[in-house]
């Protein structure tokens, strides 16, 4: 028997089925694009992408004939929500996070008492949650929004069209700022307070529930064994640390894709006011009694990208013409010290504590004696002081963290991750399977199908440590002394932001 785990993204969904020893069976993957129909608006073609989920789940069940498919489950990224009939039918597209529709619904919560909204929501309103965007389509698209039986989140999606009932756990519940995170039910003021209707709203249980089984016709369309257990998924970052290992207080995930994230796990709500003020929101883990929140930089890796892309092309093709991997080459040009720059990397709007929309980042000290190696190397020295600044944040609150388990497409790299245990003077922890959204979801789909008697014993099971990397004490002293100067750095840029001719953003 084999479980399937399924995580869908915004540009993209990846699914992983895995045997109950941990052994990987089958991968697929498929990419989709954002629509963007006006200008601030981006939505995603649900149709389209779920025809690429079900082109992907055809592949996996291809590879598994073998060893059947006994358990699905979906991870998903937050506040993108779909409309959909009782009769299982895709009615929209849904609307994704950084579409800027929903404004007027924030107006509203913004009278509100900030502190009792954060301490039951979990949240400080902003137009990224999926909830503003429901009221915008009740207010601009009345008729979709009265024919819709239920707006669901990709992960609760997925099951409700594979056969299962439309179930959404509180993670993903949370992301539309409708949720009571204490009641870990729909928040009937908040409801009343925005007018949504809340049987328009799916039922809530914790991740891991079972919710039905695929039907003899959906597994005749998609190859899959009927009578497949569908399971209750999550939030693809809750997914992510639980694939990580990362289901004790003081441990963390450390997403390094496109974005970076650190995921804190805790047990104790902390208090609204620190948390509001470093721009951070609670969220329920996928075990129960704990909470995580999200440190997030919208620069993150897509910086590395753009050094590979603007500065090293030519190296670039070459190395793709050879089948090499052209980061491990510009990375090994990296001197072994810090370097002598200093980087804000503000270079995409930022996320916590200032969730600043106009990016302009600094790269100071460059000299003409720099080199390539010192540069690339300077750029991801930045990147993580912007989490080094972030766990002071998270302390104010309550929140350690004293693991790191790292995960996506970043964590391949020895060098990064040796710079960034270096600079936070933590040790960071690679698991073997470092695509952990889709293996988080597996290991729901487990936990749901009775395969695992406790979250532990999944963990257990299929999350294996492959390396350690442990913080070098002196280049530790040594980052810690020019953390102290890229404090000053966001205030600078700030000023010369405010400075500059109007053409700049």
């Amino acid at each position: 028997m084999s479980l399937l785990g399924i995580d869908i993204g915004t540009t993209g969904c990846k699914l992983l089925a895995l045997a109950t020893d941990g052994q990987i069976i089958a991968t697929a993957a498929r990419e989709y694009d954002t629509l963007r129909p006006q200008p601030d608006w981006a939505e995603l073609d649900s149709a389209r992408v779920w025809a690429l989920v079900c082109d992907a789940i055809r592949e996996v069940a291809a590879q598994t004939a073998h060893d059947p498919i006994t358990a699905i489950c979906a991870a998903s990224m937050g506040e993108a929500m779909t409309p959909v009939s009782a009769e299982r039918a895709i009615l929209g597209n849904c609307i994704l996070g950084f579409d800027t529709r929903g404004a007027e619904t924030l107006n509203q919560l913004a009278a509100l008492d900030p502190l009792a909204f954060f301490a039951r929501s979990g949240n400080a309103p902003a137009v990224v949650y999926g909830g503003p965007k429901l009221i915008w389509l009740r207010d601009h698209r009345p008729e979709l929004f009265e024919k819709t039986y239920k707006f669901l989140s990709w992960a609760d999606l997925a099951m409700y069209l594979l056969g299962g009932e439309p179930v959404a756990d509180f993670g993903l519940a949370n992301r539309s700022l409708f949720l009571d995170v204490e009641a870990e039910a729909w928040s009937g003021e908040t409801l009343a307070l925005v007018g949504m209707p809340a049987d328009k709203l799916p039922a809530l249980a914790r991740p891991g529930t079972p919710v039905g089984t695929v039907p003899p016709a959906v597994a005749a369309e998609l190859g899959l064994p009927p009578g497949a257990t569908l399971v209750v998924g999550t939030h693809d970052q809750c997914a992510n640390a639980l694939g990580a290992g990362a289901i004790r207080p003081g441990m963390a995930a450390y997403g390094l894709g496109t974005y970076v994230c650190i995921t804190p796990v805790y047990d104790t709500l902390p208090p609204a006011a620190p948390m509001i003020a470093a721009g951070l929101n609670v969220e329920h883990h996928t075990v129960p009694g704990l909470f995580v929140s999200f440190y997030y930089n919208l620069t993150g890796g897509a910086l590395l990208k753009w050094f590979r892309d603007t500065l090293a092309p030519l190296e670039h093709a070459a190395a793709r013409a050879r089948g090499e991997d052209v980061y491990d080459l510009l990375l090994a040009e990296m001197p072994a010290g810090p370097t002598g720059l200093l980087v804000l990397p503000h270079f995409a709007p930022t996320g916590p504590p200032a969730h600043d929309p106009h990016p302009y980042g600094l790269i100071a000290g460059l000299t003409l004696a720099t080199s390539r190696g010192e540069f690339i190397k300077g750029l991801l020295e930045g990147v993580t002081y912007y989490f080094r600044e972030g766990l002071d944040h998270l302390a104010r609150a309550g929140i350690a963290i004293e693991e790191y388990r790292v995960t996506g497409g970043g964590a391949r790299s020895d060098a990064w991750l040796q710079i960034k245990a270096d600079i936070l003077g933590r040790p960071l922890a690679r698991p073997r399977i470092t695509e952990a959204g889709a293996l988080g979801a597996a290991i729901l789909a487990g936990l749901g199908a009775g395969v695992f008697s406790s979250t532990e014993e999944a963990v257990r099971a299929l999350v294996q440590v492959e390396r350690v990397f442990t913080p070098d004490a002196v280049r530790h002293r040594q980052y810690e002394e020019r953390f102290a100067l890229y404090g000053q750095l966001y205030p600078f840029s700030r000023a010369l932001r405010d400075a500059a001719p109007a053409s700049v953003p």
